[in-house]
């Protein structure tokens, strides 16, 4: 039975392939030409030897091929004579069939008067050689060699015309498409791939406005006995990361009509016209699937105000897709049920008639998101990771003012990765700490080298940074000041405020301004010299009091104007201000500047030997959080309460958002 069943298992039913047939063809060519027995070849000759066979009567006909080669065939019995010669004799391998000898010939006239002259040289009465003149085709190789350079043309030509199908050939992958719009089209029975609103996190107001477009598609007779209208258009604005790309897949999911999808750089194109014709093919499907949501992220790709860049070729043909576009938006034809959704970063330099009610109707603002929003956000996005059980998601929503969204989910991965990194079971608080610092202060560098005196000199002005921030009370509170390396900075000292500022005074600008100072000064009052680790810190300082006077209106001298151009359609070569009002610009950040310098160096002089005491510990430790500082400088701002209460406050407002503030 046993061997039975094993004759059963080998019987293997083999399938025939075609390609077997090509391979036994390939295999029997290769082997016919390695090992199979060749014909022999003639031998070549000159016209001298041939002459002297003819005058001996040996040579039966020859044959003219194109007029340029002559081929020789011989009677038998020369056959056999010259096969029976000695060895060395060249004609002794001349083959028995077919021609024998080959040689060139220059001119057909004289080799006919040639062999004329040597059949009467013979002598001979029966030595009859028969000339004919024959024309044939080339052979197989010279054909294959003719055709190979143009099949080599032909196919660098549709290797192109396939690129371009697939790369810029528009939709349907074929070229006379490439004026075709490449919109996807959403499909709403793909459910693994589907976002609804309740995997957009935060964003409330922004859900609810653009909720009332998903409403009016789906309950249009609820608004239309009203006699409300539809918008016609959404743009959503906002920082980048914020989610406004997946707000518009939202939508995506939540409504129940066709959603097409398309990018801004989607229109531009290196030929001319295309741009437009892609923006007539979008609409036009968009009217056949009405009511219908198109969607155009990057909006700003085509969207740039006109006539900035005239002696740019390439501009005309983006200001001619900008025009079919707010041709179809709102133009002579009306697009009845068709709804445009727009995302953008850049609403300043949009055109103003696309702007205009009629065809964005409404502009959604989608800002970095408050605390209670990114404790949402984070419940989004810790879905999937294993998690230890003692993580606040209130607590790093605190620890990471100013993130978007997109931030957020960096935070949430890099986390995972650093756990993974250490062998982790789970995600713990500490991996999200270092995610956070990986993130803001750029990749650790512990192994960077440093002296001691230099390392000592960084903790120096990192314990500066502090002790300032720590005395003025307008100042974010102290998280940690550490002197490990990252990025290009040697140390760092981070605030994060306890609530986020609706709006900043002048009064917290200047105590920022001091603590940004605080450590350039400790430097200088423990050393006598000046660093050039404080380069960040007079830049952000700089910036921060040129706003304060130009744009934010806190200077008394100035007066109550602003320069900034919200607009960004300022000519940058000229200045919206006299001479005179530059040099008083000038002199009011000094002034602003030396007073934060001051305050600062009063501090720093007072405080110094916590200062040192705050530098020994961060070289010990090289990390110290709040309650390591609260044992050397006491409770936070209390000890300059009383100047504090001097300060000007004229209650001035600048509206920010704010982040966590590292000082460098």
């Amino acid at each position: 039975m046993a061997k039975k069943q094993n004759n059963k298992n080998i019987n293997v039913r083999l399938r025939f392939n075609f390609m077997w047939f090509w391979a036994f063809i390939v295999a029997a060519i290769i082997g016919y030409s390695l090992f199979g027995e060749g014909a022999k070849e003639p031998v070549a000759a000159e016209w001298n030897a041939v002459a002297e066979m003819i005058r001996q009567g040996e040579v039966e006909r020859i044959k003219i091929i194109n007029r340029n080669e002559a081929e020789v065939y011989l009677t038998d019995e020369a056959i056999k004579k010259y096969q029976d010669t000695e060895e060395g004799n060249r004609f002794k391998n001349i083959p028995e069939h077919g021609k024998q000898l080959t040689f060139t010939i220059g001119s057909v006239d004289i080799l006919d008067r040639d062999v004329k002259d040597a059949v009467a040289a013979s002598g001979l009465e029966n030595n009859p050689v028969s000339v004919e003149y024959i024309n044939e085709t080339s052979s197989w190789g010279e054909i294959i060699m003719n055709i190979l350079p143009w099949v080599f043309l032909i196919g660098i030509w549709f290797f192109f015309i396939r690129s371009m199908m697939r790369g810029g050939g528009g939709a349907g992958g074929n070229i006379m498409n490439v004026g075709k719009a490449r919109a996807q089209e959403f499909n709403k029975d793909d459910k693994d791939k589907r976002v609804t609103f309740k995997d957009v996190a935060g964003l409330e107001e922004a859900k609810v406005e653009i909720m009332e477009i998903v409403d009016f598609l789906r309950k249009a007779d609820k608004y239309r006995e009203l006699g409300a209208k539809i918008p016609k258009g959404a743009l959503l604005v906002g920082p980048p990361g914020t989610g406004k790309t997946l707000l518009a897949k939202a939508v995506a999911g939540e409504a129940n009509v066709p959603f097409l999808s398309i990018s801004g750089s989607d229109f531009v194109e290196m030929f001319v016209g295309v741009g437009a014709s892609r923006v007539r093919d979008l609409f036009e499907q968009a009217k056949q699937k009405a009511p219908c949501i198109v969607f155009i992220d990057e909006i700003d790709a085509i969207g740039r105000a006109r006539g900035k860049n005239a002696g740019f070729s390439g501009n005309d043909e983006r200001e001619n897709t900008l025009n079919q576009m707010l041709t179809e938006m709102d133009g002579f034809q009306t697009n009845a049920g068709v709804i445009v959704l727009a995302a953008t970063n850049r609403a300043d330099i949009l055109d103003k008639a696309l702007m205009r009610a009629g065809r964005f109707d409404r502009q959604i603002d989608v800002g970095l998101p408050d605390v209670k929003e990114r404790e949402d956000i984070f419940n989004v996005h810790l879905r999937n990771i294993k998690l230890d059980g003692n993580i606040d998601r209130k607590f790093l929503a605190k620890q990471t003012p100013g993130f978007s969204g997109a931030d957020i989910a960096n935070v949430c991965n890099e986390a995972a990765l650093i756990a993974a990194r250490n062998n982790k079971k789970s995600v713990e608080r500490e991996d999200f700490m270092a995610a956070i610092d990986r993130i803001v202060g750029g990749l650790e560098k512990r192994n960077k080298s440093m002296t001691q005196a230099e390392r000592r000199a960084t903790a120096i002005h990192e314990a500066g940074h502090a002790t300032v921030m720590w005395m003025l009370k307008e100042c974010d509170p102290v998280l940690k000041v550490t002197v490990i390396p990252r990025g290009n900075s040697l140390g760092a000292t981070w605030s994060v405020p306890d609530e986020e500022r609706v709006h900043v005074t002048d009064a917290v600008m200047q105590d920022k301004l001091a603590g940004l100072l605080g450590g350039r000064i400790a430097e200088e009052v423990n050393y006598g010299t000046l660093g050039a680790g404080a380069l960040s810190d007079l830049e952000r300082a700089t910036k921060m009091t040129y706003a304060m006077v130009a744009f934010y209106g806190m200077s008394k001298k100035i007066g109550p104007i602003s320069y900034y151009d919200s607009t960004g359609t300022r000519d940058t070569f000229t200045k919206p201000f006299s001479e005179q009002t530059a040099i008083d610009i000038d002199n009011e950040v000094r002034r602003i500047l030396d007073e934060a310098y001051t305050r600062a160096r009063d501090i720093i002089e007072k405080y110094n030997d916590k200062i040192n005491q705050m530098a020994d510990l961060l070289l010990e430790k090289e990390t110290i959080y709040a309650e390591d500082i609260e044992p050397i400088l006491g409770t936070a701002a209390q000890a300059t309460q009383k100047d504090n209460d001097n300060d000007s406050n004229n209650n001035t407002s600048v509206p920010q958002n704010e982040g966590v503030t590292v000082a460098d």
